[in-house]
């Protein structure tokens, strides 16, 4: 299927690894130009060498940690001076530690809402105005299934995903006129890193397979699947959606 996003600028956060790699991957393949983002600069320059073997595209890297805001400030600024516009972004970063409500302080909890919100609400604000002022854009974030069914033992994930599904259903209504689409996907279990330290660090993760409807963890790619497809001309009319990726999990009927 041809998407029509060749030659569009797609700002990719937390993609050095896992769904975000797999995404800057997809991207690419279609002819997008990948800007990658991590605070791991070892796998950020592994993703850049493997996204250019698999799709022949050069990436764009840029080294920095989202949860700071200085340093978002500092990555809008260096993204626009070397691309002028981003057509397509991807909020994403790496998900706070598991734990029960009294096993976190107040730093942690504000450390959970620059790392998810903060961040996004951050990139988009830098991002917006040439979006808006092309009369095109595409913002799709990457959540959690948490934010339909609270998962255990994740009580910063389940709470501070959750106002970022609020966020993109707002921005929906508002960028509508605008050409610009908004929405969120919701990843079920999948074999990144994040998955393997949980079933590590939480008994619970375990039989988290068992779980699934599907009988299996989604693979990253899967992912990026769906994040292409929203991301694409052919999805133009979808805005303010947030889509499960879960393999059935979420019991959820809305």
């Amino acid at each position: 299927m041809e998407l029509g996003i060749k030659n569009k600028i797609a700002f990719i956060g937390g993609s050095s690894q896992g769904i975000g790699k797999a995404i800057a991957i997809e991207l690419a393949k279609e002819g997008v130009q990948p800007i990658l983002c991590s605070r791991n600069k070892d796998l950020l320059n592994t993703a850049k060498t493997e996204i250019k073997a698999i799709t022949g595209q050069n990436s764009f890297c840029i080294h920095a940690d989202l949860s700071v805001e200085e340093v978002r400030r500092a990555v809008i600024d260096e993204v626009l001076s070397k691309f002028s516009r981003v057509d397509i972004l991807i909020t994403n970063t790496g998900g706070p530690p598991a734990g029960r409500f009294e096993d976190f302080d107040h730093n942690a909890w504000h450390h959970a809402f620059e790392l998810l919100l903060g961040s996004a609400t951050s990139i988009i604000r830098g991002v917006l105005p040439t979006m808006k002022l092309r009369k095109w854009g595409r913002i799709i974030s990457i959540t959690s299934m948490a934010v339909k069914q609270p998962v255990d033992n994740l009580i910063l994930s389940n709470s501070v995903r959750g106002s970022v599904v609020g966020l993109i259903k707002s921005l929906s209504n508002e960028l509508g006129p605008y050409n610009i689409t908004v929405n969120n996907i919701m990843p079920g279990y999948t074999a990144t890193e994040r998955l393997n330290q949980l079933i590590e660090s939480t008994p619970s993760f375990v039989n988290a397979k068992a779980e699934i409807p599907l009988g299996r963890f989604a693979k990253p790619e899967e992912l990026a699947y769906a994040v292409a497809f929203l991301a694409s001309e052919k999805a133009s009319y979808i805005s303010g959606t947030s889509l499960a990726v879960d393999g059935g999990w979420t019991k959820s009927l809305f």
